[in-house]
């Protein structure tokens, strides 16, 4: 029976009717003009209804792939940092919105699911997922399960630390690799930069305007060989690089999955980590690894939300 899945990003709603061979049947999609948890649990039924309206067919159940931390099965958001949330009950708040039952993952967990079952991790039993876009998230897939830890938050490589008391990440914490490597915060690191006035490159590529500013100026901008501007990027790709093939060294993967839009249009900063993984993850932990794209794209986390509704 095909179920209802949502992606919850800091920006948009998006919902989809999926069968349950991950095929999406109808899908919405609403910009959050608020970011009150009740003024989003709004936009989500409005984009839900809207796509089951459009499917055609009642559904009963729904899943939610949100981009923060989860406690565990509880529904609750204990950091969104896009949303700027805290100990948000979002799962109850739907399930009373939407009049049925409802579960709450991580956004990258959501991702990993619908990869492996519709997209690039089909016929994988151990896999390791990847995603850098505004930030860094990961998921583990082993034996065929998602694996969500003793406090239901394994998998969040953008939180773990790569400098002590570094720089501020979205999540309060310090030196996170988040707060380096995210498409956000590559972005602030550039605008720094660029409000120096040292970078003749920087202000080039941009007019000198800030708003114009993105990860791939930064990498541009290093490419052309922009000195301080090669140092954040060299450091970034290197803290990336490196976290990633400590995973590979540790969880043994038999297929690597990188997506995200930093990934996708920065290819240097791919490159980068594929490098990495072949000179810092352990022999051993490399033989068999097939590492590839994504293949669903921003369907990803609303194929598996809703194929584990």
């Amino acid at each position: 029976m095909p179920t209802l899945g949502i992606d919850l990003g800091g920006t948009f709603a998006r919902a989809a009717v999926v069968d349950d061979q991950g095929k999406i049947v109808a899908a919405s999609k609403i910009p959050l003009a608020e970011r009150s948890p009740w003024a989003v649990v709004e936009a989500i039924a409005h984009a839900a209804k809207a796509a089951v309206d459009a499917a055609g067919t009642p559904v009963t159940s729904c899943g939610v792939g949100a981009a923060g931390q989860i406690h565990g099965d509880s529904g609750v958001l204990a950091v969104a940092p896009n949303l700027g949330w805290r100990n948000v009950p979002l799962g109850d708040m739907l399930k009373t919105r939407l009049g049925f039952t409802v579960r709450v993952v991580n956004d990258l967990s959501a991702a990993a699911w619908g990869e492996l079952n519709a997209g690039a991790g089909r016929g994988a039993h151990d896999m390791y997922t990847v995603f850098v876009g505004s930030g860094v998230g990961s998921a583990i897939i082993a034996n065929g399960k998602l694996v969500n830890g003793g406090g239901g938050v394994a998998g969040e490589l953008g939180h773990i630390k790569v400098v002590p008391n570094g720089r501020r990440c979205g999540c309060g914490e310090l030196g996170c690799l988040e707060a380096y490597v995210g498409g956000h915060n590559l972005i602030a690191q550039t605008r720094e930069l660029l409000a120096t006035g040292r970078s003749n490159v920087l202000t080039e590529l941009t007019d000198g305007d800030p708003s114009r500013v993105t990860p791939v100026t930064l990498e541009q901008a290093a490419d052309a060989g922009d000195a301080e501007a090669r140092e954040i990027y060299e450091r970034a790709s290197l803290m990336l690089a490196m976290a990633v093939a400590n995973q590979v060294t540790v969880l043994n993967p038999a297929r690597l999955i990188l997506g995200g839009g930093v990934l996708a249009h920065c290819p240097g900063m791919r490159r980068r980590v594929l490098e990495g993984v072949q000179a810092y993850a352990s022999n051993t932990s490399r033989e068999g690894l097939l590492i590839t794209d994504a293949e669903l794209g921003d369907d990803s986390g609303l194929i598996g939300a809703a194929l584990l509704a």
